[in-house]
C-alpha cells in the first residue's frame, strides 16, 4: 500500500497481553460506500496516499495495516453507568484496529464504532446507524473547531444493512465509523481489574499507561506513581471539561467507561450544544434527573476521577489519592479561563481575569444566543461596531453587559488579523439539534449529502478563521 514516510506503526497495546483484550473478527458488510474521509488527519499519520479502494479495504473491511495489529482487539472494561456499576461492559460494537505515531511523534489509536459483534456485545448487534455516524462526525468536527481536545472522525462508511432501533425510525441505514484518538484506556479499564481483584494486572496496566502517556510520571518514584498518575489524569480531564464548558457543549453520557486516561473527549451519543446558557440543559432524553446536565459536568467528572483513584487503594495511601483527585478543581479553573479567552480571540492578563465569570453571569441572566455572543465579540473591543450591528445588539445594551464590555475592551487580541477573515462578515457557525436534524433529513429522504458536506466545510472554515484549536 502507498503509505508515506510519515506512517509509523506502533502496536503498543500488544505489550499488555491477552488479559486485557480479545482478538475479534470484523463484520462482513454487504456494501462499503465512503461518506467521510478525514484527509487532514490521514496526512498526519501517513495514510493520505491511500486510494479509495485501499481506504475501504482497511476502514470498512479492516484488512490489517502494514506492521500493525494482525487482528482487531476488543478491549475489556467495566464502568459506572449513571452511577450504577456494570461489570458486563467492554468493546461491544467496536475494537482497537491500529496504533501509530503522528507527525509529532505521539501515539494515536484507530478505534471503531459499529464494526460488528464481540464477546462483549451482550444482546446487541454490534452495529452503528448511519445517523449515529453522521452525528458523531459533526460533533467531532465542531468541537475541534472550537478548541476542544476531542477524538477525530477519521472515516465514515455506509455499510448497506437495515437496522432496527427503538429511538429512531426503523429500519434505518447502517455505518461503520473509525475514530482517531490518543488512547482507548478508560477509567473503566482499571475498574474491571479492581473488581476482579487482579492486582498484578492492575499494576501492569498502570505501568503501561504511565510509560506510554506520561513519561514524566514514569521517571518518578514507583511508590508515588499511582497518585501522580491520578493527578495527571485529573488535570487532563479538567482541561477537556473546561473546554466543553467554554464551547457550550453537553456530552450527555459521562459514565466512567466514557472517560479515558488522556482526558480526550470521545464517544458521542446524545450530545447537544447550548442554544442559550442554561446550567440545567441536558442532552440525553433518558437523563431524567439531570445528572449529566451542562452545569453538572464538572461534578460528574470529579466523581468519575474518584472512582479511578479507588482503583489504586491497594498501592497508595488514600490521603495521597484524595489529594491527587483534588488537582481537578484548580486545573479546571485555569483551563476555563484559557478556553474562554481563546474562544474570544483574546490574550489573558491580570486585568481580564474576571472576564469568564462576568461573561457567564451575563449569559445566564440575559439568555443571549450563546454562540452568537462569542462570534460578535471575537477580538474584544475591536469588534464593538460589528457586535452592535448584529441581531443580538439589544442584549449588549443591557446594564449587566457593561462590565463584560469593559473587560472585553481592556483585553488585547491574540491575532487582530483574524477579524479580516470573511467568516466574521457573515453569520456564526452553529450546530444546534434542529440543524443536525435538518442536515440528516435530505440524507434520509433522498440520499442527498450536499448539506452535510457543506456543513463540514463551513465548520472547518470557521475553525480556521477563529484559530482556537491547537494541533491535538
Amino acid at each position: 500500500m502507498p503509505v508515506t514516510p510519515a506512517y509509523a506503526p506502533d502496536p503498543r497495546c500488544l505489550e499488555l497481553g491477552g488479559a486485557f483484550y480479545d482478538p475479534v473478527a470484523p463484520a462482513a458488510f454487504p456494501k462499503a460506500i465512503l461518506r467521510l474521509r478525514n484527509q487532514r488527519w490521514a496526512r498526519r499519520v501517513g495514510l493520505d496516499g491511500l486510494t479509495e479502494g485501499e481506504w475501504l479495504e482497511h476502514f470498512a473491511r479492516f484488512a490489517p495495516l502494514p506492521g500493525n495489529h494482525p487482528a482487531p482487539l476488543a478491549l475489556r472494561y467495566h464502568g459506572h453507568q449513571f452511577r450504577s456499576y456494570n461489570p458486563d461492559l467492554g468493546d461491544g460494537r467496536g475494537f482497537l484496529f491500529a496504533q501509530m505515531r503522528d507527525d509529532r511523534g505521539r501515539l494515536l489509536d484507530l478505534g471503531t464504532k459499529g464494526s460488528g459483534q464481540t464477546p462483549w456485545s451482550r444482546q446487541g448487534d454490534g452495529r452503528l446507524t448511519l445517523k449515529g455516524g453522521v452525528r458523531e462526525a459533526l460533533a467531532t468536527e465542531m468541537l475541534e473547531a472550537l478548541g476542544v481536545d476531542t477524538s477525530k472522525t477519521f472515516s465514515l462508511v455506509e455499510t448497506g444493512e437495515r437496522l432496527w432501533r427503538g429511538d429512531e425510525p426503523s429500519p434505518t441505514r447502517s455505518s461503520v465509523l473509525v475514530r482517531l484518538s490518543h488512547s482507548n484506556l478508560r477509567i473503566g479499564t482499571f475498574q474491571r481489574l479492581l473488581y476482579l481483584d487482579e492486582r498484578a494486572n492492575l499494576e501492569t496496566l498502570l505501568d503501561y499507561a504511565v510509560k506510554t502517556y506520561m513519561p514524566d510520571v514514569w521517571r518518578k518514584d514507583r511508590a508515588q506513581r499511582a497518585a501522580l498518575f491520578v493527578a495527571e489524569v485529573a488535570r487532563r480531564v479538567a482541561r477537556t471539561g473546561a473546554q466543553w464548558t467554554a464551547a457550550g457543549f453537553v456530552h450527555g453520557v459521562l459514565n466512567t467507561d466514557n472517560i479515558n486516561v488522556t482526558g480526550e473527549s470521545f464517544d458521542y451519543g446524545p450530545w447537544r450544544f447550548l442554544p442559550v446558557m442554561d446550567p440545567r440543559f441536558t442532552a440525553a432524553y433518558f437523563d431524567e434527573t439531570g445528572l449529566y446536565a451542562y452545569g453538572r459536568q464538572p461534578e460528574a467528572l470529579m466523581w468519575n476521577l474518584a472512582r479511578l483513584a479507588e482503583c489504586f487503594t491497594p498501592f497508595a495511601p488514600v490521603e495521597a489519592l484524595e489529594e491527587a483527585v483534588g488537582a481537578f478543581e484548580p486545573a479546571f479553573a485555569q483551563a476555563f479561563g484559557q478556553a474562554v479567552h481563546a474562544r474570544l480571540g483574546l490574550l489573558e492578563s491580570p486585568a481580564t481575569q474576571d472576564l469568564p465569570a462576568t461573561l457567564w453571569r451575563f449569559l445566564e441572566a440575559s439568555r443571549a444566543p450563546f454562540e452568537r455572543v462569542f462570534f460578535d465579540w471575537f477580538g474584544g473591543g475591536a469588534s464593538a461596531a460589528r457586535a452592535l450591528a448584529s441581531p443580538s445588539a439589544p442584549f449588549y445594551a443591557r446594564e449587566d453587559f457593561a462590565p463584560v464590555r469593559a473587560l472585553l475592551e481592556s483585553a488585547r487580541p491574540r491575532a487582530p488579523h483574524r477579524l479580516d477573515d470573511p467568516y466574521f462578515s457573515g453569520e456564526p457557525c452553529t450546530l444546534l439539534i434542529e440543524e443536525v436534524e435538518a442536515l440528516w433529513a435530505p440524507i434520509a429522504q433522498a440520499d442527498d449529502w450536499t448539506a452535510f458536506e457543506a456543513k463540514i466545510a463551513a465548520i472547518r472554515a470557521a475553525g480556521a478563521a477563529m484559530g482556537v484549536a491547537e494541533p491535538t
